[in-house]
């Protein structure tokens, strides 16, 4: 018997509460990617974590996996792999009746949640199959066509793409988080927290998950009928912001992206999506100087807003603004008004970037690290202005 809408809510509250509020105590300073994992699953789109390794970023999907009782495929990939790897071999019984059949057993096409580590090393072999599994969550090969069970995929890579044939991949992955080694001064919590899960893993048996791959389904379903008429003005303005500020966002990007605010809704115990659901837009960047700029429109938003007990739990998360991150993206922006063949277009998207950050400065902690931001800002201002008339608004 199909399950009633307050059913359904009640699986978004039992998502967060028995799997990833367990999953924050046991990934010290994970929050930011589990919050986006669960928005992300419930949505049923990609995520990309861009992080060094050996910082949990595998550990973390088949720690989510394990609490769903779901089907995993994590692979590290290189530029040799080869689809057989990825998709399963043919199968030699079939093939001798002259049939191309692929035997899929344990492999990519039977798991719920996928794990791609160095997603960027991906080739042209593999990369028509890939994108139709991360688009239309289809399996084609040859005249074989297969829909997936697949919920979510995760890529994850230490480095951005810089090969435009990437491009196409790195955009089926609508959100992007950072994955860093955890702070020095929580490197003590770190310790016992991993030394728990490893104790708990070997020496317990594991316990029957509150919520499972088809509860996930069933939320899934329910994301269709989340109302989003209470914020789509503040939505598209939004949008607006972000393309103006120079961060790309297609129509189909911005379309998909709706998919994640009802998402939010619903772990959230919603069916209407409010403006603090809006934070999704901090992880919508392409390069790492877009996330402040990103980050200070969102809080621009969010600033105004009454403490709600019902808003996503990222949206109530104090964002500090990171003074290093400030610092370079500051310096990408003076060095890009040095360029000679910069047009008037760019320089107007430089100039909304630099409001942008002029906002998350004030946000900065340490009053010396401040200073130093806005007296190098201050130093920029006057590279940006091209008229008078810009000068004098300016100032």
């Amino acid at each position: 018997m199909a399950l009633s809408t307050d059913d359904r809510l009640e699986l978004g509250r039992r998502l967060t509460r028995d799997v990833l509020d367990p999953m924050k105590a046991a990934f010290v300073g994970k929050d930011e990617v589990i919050d986006l994992l669960g928005v992300s699953l419930v949505a049923g789109e990609n995520l990309f974590i861009l992080g060094p390794p050996g910082t949990a970023k595998s550990a973390l999907v088949q720690d989510l996996c394990r609490r769903l009782e779901g089907r995993m495929f994590d692979y590290l990939l290189t530029r040799f792999t080869e689809p057989n790897e990825l998709f399963g071999p043919f199968d030699i019984r079939k093939l001798r009746e002259g049939d191309l059949v692929t035997n899929t057993e344990g492999m990519l096409p039977e798991a719920s949640l996928v794990f791609l580590d160095e997603l960027l090393n991906a080739n042209s072999a593999i990369l028509n199959s890939l994108l139709m599994v991360l688009n239309e969550r289809v399996f084609r090969r040859g005249r074989e066509t297969r829909k997936l069970p697949l919920l979510m995929v995760v890529g994850a890579s230490n480095r951005l793409p810089e090969d435009e044939a990437l491009g196409a991949l790195f955009d089926r992955f609508l959100l992007r988080v950072q994955c860093d080694n955890v702070p020095e001064e929580r490197l003590a919590d770190v310790v016992e927290a991993g030394w728990k899960l490893d104790v708990s893993l070997r020496s317990t048996a594991p316990l029957p998950p509150t919520v499972s791959i088809d509860d996930i389904r069933e939320l899934q379903m329910l994301t269709p009928a989340v109302d989003l008429s209470g914020v789509r003005e503040a939505y598209c303005d939004l949008v607006l912001k972000v393309r103006r500020a120079g961060v790309p966002l297609s129509d189909r990007r911005t379309v998909k992206l709706q998919r994640l605010l009802a998402a939010s809704a619903l772990i959230s115990g919603r069916t209407k999506v409010i403006l603090s659901d809006l934070w999704i837009f901090r992880h919508l960047w392409d390069r790492e100087e877009q996330r402040e700029v990103l980050a200070a429109l969102v809080q621009n938003v969010l600033d105004g807003l009454e403490p709600s007990a019902d808003a996503h739990p990222r949206a109530r998360a104090l964002d500090r603004p990171d003074p290093e991150s400030l610092a370079r993206d500051l310096e990408t922006l003076q060095t890009r008004l040095g360029e000679p063949q910069l047009g008037e277009a760019d320089r107007s998207r430089v100039r909304d970037q630099l409001g942008a950050l002029a906002g998350r400065i004030e946000w900065v902690a340490d009053a010396q690290q401040r200073q130093f931001l806005k007296q190098k800002l201050t130093a920029i201002w006057p590279l940006v202005r091209n008229t008078a008339a810009e000068g004098s608004a300016a100032s």
